[in-house]
């Protein structure tokens, strides 16, 4: 097993760890409402009903297949409906339906419980110098802030020669 020490350097695996983990906390917790994290996160962003199915992917960073499946899993389960947008008849808004805005609202409360026990180990000023720290590192002009799924992050010239 790594030492803290180890790992403290080791940025990729810091960020990859808490998305797993944290991922695989929202699942289990998620099961009680019959709802994946990724399906709570398309219902609450449909919840509006002004987004398209392709708006709602850019925003949740799921490729369009991804962003298919789910909703027909939500549809099916009766929880969203797409209707055509009125300026373009390719595109489909999301909505999210009387039973999924309940699920959402039941959802949220499971996702701040879970927030609240992950960040709970952490003191006031260290949860908000951590969130301040993520937000300044992947929010708008950060330098995560552009590796969206499926964006090609460019690439240093190899200094080898052909």
């Amino acid at each position: 097993m790594r030492s803290n020490d180890e790992i403290r350097g080791d940025l990729s695996f810091l960020l990859d760890k808490a998305s797993q983990s944290l991922a695989a906390r929202m699942t289990a917790a998620l099961s009680d409402v019959g709802v994946t994290p990724r399906g709570y996160c398309v219902l609450m962003k449909a919840m509006p009903g002004e987004l398209t199915q392709g708006e709602i992917a850019e925003i949740a960073l799921l490729d369009k297949t991804t962003m298919v499946v789910t909703v027909d899993h939500l549809e099916g389960a009766g929880l969203a409906r797409r209707t055509p947008a009125p300026t373009d008849r390719r595109a489909r808004i999301v909505e999210t339906t009387d039973e999924g805005a309940q699920v959402v609202a039941r959802g949220r409360t499971i996702i701040d419980g879970v927030f609240d026990d992950v960040l709970g180990v952490l003191t006031e000023p260290e949860r908000a110098a951590f969130l301040d720290a993520m937000v300044k590192l992947v929010g708008a002009g950060g330098p995560l802030s552009g590796a969206a799924q499926g964006e090609q992050v460019p690439r240093r010239k190899s200094s080898r020669t052909v």
